[in-house]
C-alpha cells in the first residue's frame, strides 16, 4: 500500500510550531551588520555542551554583550565563538549563541546556573526550545569541525556561525544533519510494540529508530528498522512529523506504521534485546506504578505514544501518561 501523508500536531518538542525565529541569512554576510546586532543581542552561553538558565532551570539565561566580555575578561571563560541564530519575529530582537567553554576545567560537574539540553528540554517553552536546538546543533557541529575535510588545514567561523571555511584553501563547509527514522509499530488492535535497548535503565521502552541509508527513502528505512530490529514487516507507513535531536546532530523523522503479523516480533539481540506489545490500558498501569519507564517528555518518541494513547477510550477525559524522564 502507498505511504501516506497525514498531518498531525504536538509531534515534536517544538509542536510542529511554524518557527517564531527568522533567521535572516541574508544577514549573515555582513560582518559589520553582525557586530552591531551583537551589541544589543540576547545572548545564549553554551559552555561544555550546558547552556545557561535561571535559577530553577525553567528558563534560558540570557546574557548581554557587556556581560559576555566581563566573562572573557575575567579569564573564567574562553573568547570562545559567537553564532547568530536570527530575530525575534514578533520584536525583530536579535539572538546569539556563545560558544565559550571553561578556562578551568568543569569535568562531569556542572557550574551553578548551567544546565544539558537533556535536562530542561521539558521544562522551557517552545520559543526557547526553538533556540535551545539551533544553538547546541550549532555547537556540535563547529566542536566537531575544526579543521578541513579536504586538506586538514584549520577553519574559521564565517557568516555568524552559518559556516566554517578552510584558513588554507578557503573551501566553505556546511552543518551536517544525519536524518533518522523513528517508528511506532500498531497491530490490527491497535496495540504498540516497543522495544529496549541494553544500554537502557530496566523497564525502559520505546519506538525503533535508525538512520538513513545512502540512497534509501524514508519509507524504505522504515521497513528495513522495523525488520532489523524487531523482525516484523510493516505497511500503511504514514508521515507524523518531524524533531531536531542535537545529540550530536541528528532529526527525528516520525511515522506510524501497521503489521500484520505481531506474533512473530523478536529483537535483534543487539541493539534492542527486548521486545513487548502493549494495549493503552498496559501502558497506563505499568507506567502508573513505575514498572514501564517511558522515553523522556521532550522526545518525539514520547509526543507519539501519547498521541496514540490519546485517540484511545483510555485517554479520553484528560488521562495522561505519566512519567518518563529517564535517560540512559
Amino acid at each position: 500500500m502507498r505511504p501516506r501523508l497525514v498531518a498531525f500536531t504536538l509531534m515534536s518538542a517544538v509542536n510542529g510550531q511554524v518557527s517564531k525565529m527568522d533567521r535572516a541569512g541574508h544577514l549573515r554576510t555582513n560582518q559589520t551588520t553582525l557586530d552591531q546586532m551583537w551589541q544589543r543581542a540576547k545572548i545564549l552561553h553554551v559552555a561544555d555542551a550546558r547552556l545557561a538558565v535561571e535559577a530553577g532551570g525553567t528558563k534560558l539565561r540570557f546574557l548581554s554583550a557587556s556581560q559576555v566580555q566581563s566573562l572573557i575578561e575575567s579569564d573564567e571563560y574562553k573568547l570562545g565563538e559567537k553564532y547568530f541564530l536570527g530575530l525575534d519575529e514578533i520584536d525583530q530582537e536579535p539572538y546569539f549563541a556563545w560558544n565559550s567553554s571553561s578556562v578551568a576545567p568543569q569535568g562531569e560537574k556542572a557550574p551553578d546556573g548551567y544546565l544539558t539540553l537533556r535536562e530542561i528540554g521539558g521544562l522551557i517553552s517552545e520559543f526557547e526550545m526553538e533556540i535551545s536546538l539551533h544553538a547546541v546543533a550549532l555547537a556540535n557541529w563547529h566542536k566537531s569541525h575544526t579543521h578541513c575535510a579536504r586538506c586538514g588545514a584549520a577553519t574559521s567561523v564565517a557568516q555568524g556561525g552559518a559556516i566554517r571555511t578552510c584558513d588554507k584553501d578557503q573551501s566553505e563547509h556546511y552543518p551536517r544533519t544525519d536524518c533518522a527514522v523513528i517508528v511506532l509499530v500498531r497491530d490490527k488492535d491497535d496495540r504498540i510494540l516497543l522495544g529496549h535497548q541494553p544500554v537502557w535503565p530496566e523497564g525502559r521502552f520505546s519506538c525503533f529508530a535508525g538512520f538513513l541509508e545512502p540512497g534509501e527513502t524514508f519509507e524504505q528505512c522504515v521497513q528495513r528498522e522495523v525488520l532489523e530490529e524487531s523482525g516484523v514487516l510493516v505497511r500503511e507507513i504514514d508521515y507524523l512529523g518531524s524533531q531536531p535531536w542535537p545529540f550530536p546532530a541528528s532529526i527525528m523523522i516520525s511515522f506510524d506504521a501497521v503489521t500484520d503479523a505481531p506474533e512473530i516480533a523478536r529483537p535483534d539481540g543487539q541493539e534492542i534485546t527486548e521486545v513487548k506489545w502493549f494495549s493503552r490500558a498496559e501502558v497506563k498501569a505499568q507506567s502508573d506504578a513505575g514498572t514501564l519507564l517511558l522515553p523522556p517528555t521532550m522526545s518525539v518518541a514520547r509526543k507519539m505514544i501519547d498521541r496514540w494513547f490519546a485517540s484511545g477510550a483510555e485517554g479520553q477525559g484528560g488521562a495522561k501518561l505519566i512519567g518518563g524522564e529517564t535517560w540512559r
